[in-house]
C-alpha cells in the first residue's frame, strides 16, 4: 500500500513539471516583484504579509476582508493596495500574480480553488482544508491550471528542520523509527476573547459565515472561531497539521491506516464545540504510530516532535533541534537555529512563482497532512476507531 501510495505521489508531481508556461496568464520574470492580494486580514494574515514584505520581492496590490477595521489595519502596511469585502472581486484583477489566504479554515477550500481557477498562484495557511473530501478538488484545481499553490506549513522549508532529516533520519542513525510522538500544549490562539460584543456596522456576518449554516450573530464564534468545530478543526488540525508534516517529511510517508482519538471540553465550559484536550493516535502501514497531546489547561505550555528509534531519538522544535543516541548516559548533539522558517518558506514560493517549481509545501503535501489530521478528529467526533484507505483516500465502512 504505502509503494502504491508513492506511485500516486510520483505521478502527480510528475503530471505537473510536465506543464508549460505557456498557460500562464501572467509569469513573473526573475526581476519582477510579484503582486500580491491578501485575503483575511486578521492576525495571522497581516503577519504573514508582512514577511512578504520583508522578502522586498512583492508589492501588496489588494487586501479583502470582511470586517473593515481588520482591513485598515492592513492598509497601514500596504497604503496602496485597493479594498474588497467580497474575494471575488479581489481576484478579477488581472495584474494580480498570487494571493495570501490567511481566512478562517471554512473558506479555504472555496476561496483557493476560486484562485487558481482565476490563475492566480496562492499561499494558503494551514490547514488547507476543513473537512476531509475537499482537498482533491483543491489538488486538481492547482494542477489544471498549472498553478503554484503553497500550504503554510514552514517547517517544510526550515532549514533545521531539513538539516536533521538529511543527518539523522534519511542516514538511519535512529535505526527503526517505531513512534513519533508530538504534542502542542497551551496555545493560546484558542482562547481569543471578545473584544466587543455589538456586531460592528463594517463587518459583514453573513458574509462571513459563508458555507457555514446561519446563526445569529455570535461574538466567540468570530473572534475565537478556532473553537469551534464549524469554523475550524480545533488544535487537532491547527496544530497537529503541522506537527505531522513534519513527521511524514522525516519518514517520507504520508499513508495513516487507522485513528483513534479521546479527549473533551473539560476546561473551557464557554460554549466551544472543539475539544480542549485531544489525545490522537495513528497507526501507518510501515508498522509505525504517530501521536498528537494538546490541552489548553492553564500552566501547560511546550510543543515538540520527538522522533523514537531503536538507536536513538531526535527531539525537533521550530528553535532547534537534539539528536540523543540510545545508551544509557549517552550526550544529545544539539543544534539551534536563529532562522524564522516563515520566511524561508515564503522565499521558498516566490521563488517557485518565477521557477515553476513545486515548492516545498506543495498543494498535495498540504492535502495529505491535512488528511491525516482529520481522520484525528472524526474519530474523535464519532467516537470510535478510524479505518481509512489512503489509496482510494476513503474512510472504510465498520
Amino acid at each position: 500500500m504505502a509503494e502504491l501510495t508513492l506511485h500516486r505521489r510520483n505521478f502527480v508531481r510528475a503530471a505537473a513539471v510536465s506543464m508549460t508556461a505557456g498557460s500562464y496568464s501572467r509569469v513573473v520574470g526573475a526581476n519582477d516583484r510579484v503582486q500580491l492580494g491578501l485575503i483575511g486580514c486578521g492576525g495571522r494574515g497581516r503577519s504573514v504579509m508582512g514577511t512578504f514584505v520583508k522578502t522586498e520581492q512583492v508589492n501588496v496590490a489588494a487586501v479583502c476582508d470582511v470586517y473593515g477595521e481588520r482591513i485598515d489595519r492592513a492598509k497601514q502596511v500596504a497604503t496602496e493596495a485597493k479594498s474588497f469585502g467580497d474575494h471575488r472581486k479581489l481576484l478579477e484583477m488581472k495584474q494580480l500574480d498570487a494571493v495570501l489566504i490567511a481566512t478562517p479554515d471554512h473558506w479555504h477550500a472555496l476561496t483557493a480553488i476560486d484562485a487558481l481557477n482565476a490563475g492566480k498562484d496562492v499561499y494558503c495557511e494551514k490547514p488547507l482544508t476543513l473537512k476531509i473530501e475537499e482537498g482533491p478538488a483543491i489538488v486538481k484545481a492547482a494542477r489544471v491550471g498549472n498553478r503554484i499553490c503553497q500550504v503554510g506549513m514552514q517547517q517544510r522549508s526550515g532549514s533545521h528542520y531539513i538539516q536533521a532529516r538529511d543527518e539523522y533520519v534519511k542516514t538511519g542513525k535512529l535505526g527503526k523509527i517505531t513512534l513519533a510522538r508530538t504534542w502542542w500544549h497551551g496555545n493560546g490562539a484558542h482562547l481569543m476573547k471578545a473584544p466587543l460584543t455589538e456586531r460592528p456596522s463594517n463587518l459583514d456576518w453573513a458574509r462571513y459565515l459563508g458555507p457555514v449554516k446561519w446563526r445569529e450573530w455570535d461574538p466567540p464564534q468570530y473572534f475565537n472561531f478556532r473553537a469551534y468545530l464549524d469554523f475550524g478543526g480545533g488544535q487537532i488540525t491547527d496544530l497537529f497539521t503541522h506537527w505531522i508534516d513534519v513527521v511524514h517529511m522525516f519518514m517520507e510517508q504520508d499513508n495513516p491506516t487507522s485513528a483513534v482519538a479521546s479527549g473533551g471540553v473539560y476546561q473551557y465550559k464557554d460554549g466551544r464545540t472543539a475539544p480542549d484536550t485531544i489525545c490522537v493516535f495513528l497507526e501507518y502501514p510501515a508498522n509505525w504510530t504517530a501521536t498528537f497531546e494538546a490541552t489548553l489547561a492553564p500552566g501547560i505550555t511546550g510543543a515538540g516532535v520527538e522522533m523514537c528509534g531503536t538507536e536513538g531519538k531526535l527531539f525537533i522544535t521550530r528553535g532547534q533541534f537534539e539528536f540523543t543516541p540510545a545508551g544509557r548516559g549517552a550526550k544529545p548533539t544539539v543544534v539551534k537555529s536563529p532562522k524564522d522558517q516563515t520566511i524561508e518558506h515564503v522565499e521558498n514560493f516566490l521563488d517557485c512563482c518565477r521557477t515553476r517549481k513545486l515548492p516545498n509545501g506543495d498543494v498535495y503535501i498540504g492535502h495529505r497532512s491535512a488528511q491525516a489530521s482529520h481522520l484525528g478528529n472524526i474519530a474523535y467526533v464519532q467516537k470510535r476507531r478510524i479505518k481509512f484507505d489512503p489509496v482510494r483516500e476513503e474512510i472504510l465502512p465498520l
